[in-house]
């Protein structure tokens, strides 16, 4: 049986390569590992079958034989230790990938999402104006600290990996953003990420759910 993954039957970001399956498909594609894809909708996300698989009721799941998977980065890190391509066959260098990938996962990411969902869920709020502000000033840092580390390097670690992955992904919710566009060099290392050609498959193939969708409608 091939390995299956979960993605959203309703595309919520409108096709942008957003959704969290995208670092899944896009891992799976740059080792070159086949694999299916369930859509479920969101009242099936809160179903018992799914949350057997995912107890926090959320996409994507990985299932490979007996084994089943949740969290995107713990998938991705899983396809890199089973699958040459995304880890260097140094320990030392392969090791300096996955604190990458934490990186992006444990100290970008929460920021962006904090801001995401503020913009979303709180932009009716009296306090919103003041709030807005902190929460883009904590990104900004980061995003400095990380521009600073990359300089004028392709890659964060010389040779592309799964931290890379990884952290172009958090970075792509930035896109069209002030906040990225602030940084030259971020800038160029997303689209080096999003030209690959594993990452153009794994877009495409999530887009086509957003197309499929919308042609139903």
């Amino acid at each position: 049986m091939p390995i299956t993954i979960t993605a959203f039957q309703t595309s919520p970001d409108r096709g942008q390569g957003q959704a969290r399956d995208m670092r899944v498909r896009w891992a799976l594609e740059e080792v070159g590992q086949p694999y299916d894809v369930r859509l479920i909708s969101f009242d099936m996300m809160k179903e018992p079958a799914h949350l057997a698989l995912q107890p926090f009721g959320q996409i994507p799941t990985y299932e490979d034989g007996d084994l089943a998977l949740f969290e995107s980065g713990a998938i991705a890190l899983h396809i890199a230790e089973r699958h040459s391509g995304l880890l260097s066959d140094d320990a030392n260098a392969s090791s300096r990938a996955i604190a990458w990938m934490f990186a992006a996962l444990s100290t970008m990411e929460p920021p962006i999402i904090e801001r995401e969902l503020a913009l979303i869920l709180e932009s009716g709020q009296s306090w919103h104006t003041e709030r807005l502000p902190l929460m883009e000033d904590r990104i900004r840092d980061r995003l400095g600290q990380l521009s600073g580390w990359l300089d004028d390097a392709d890659w964060l670690d010389g040779t592309f990996s799964v931290g890379d992955l990884v952290m172009v992904g958090v970075l792509r919710r930035l896109n069209g953003s002030s906040l990225l566009n602030a940084f030259p060099n971020l800038l160029a290392y997303v689209a080096r990420g999003e030209a690959r050609p594993a990452f153009k498959r794994a877009f495409a193939a999530q887009l086509a759910v957003f197309e499929r969708q919308s042609a139903g409608a």
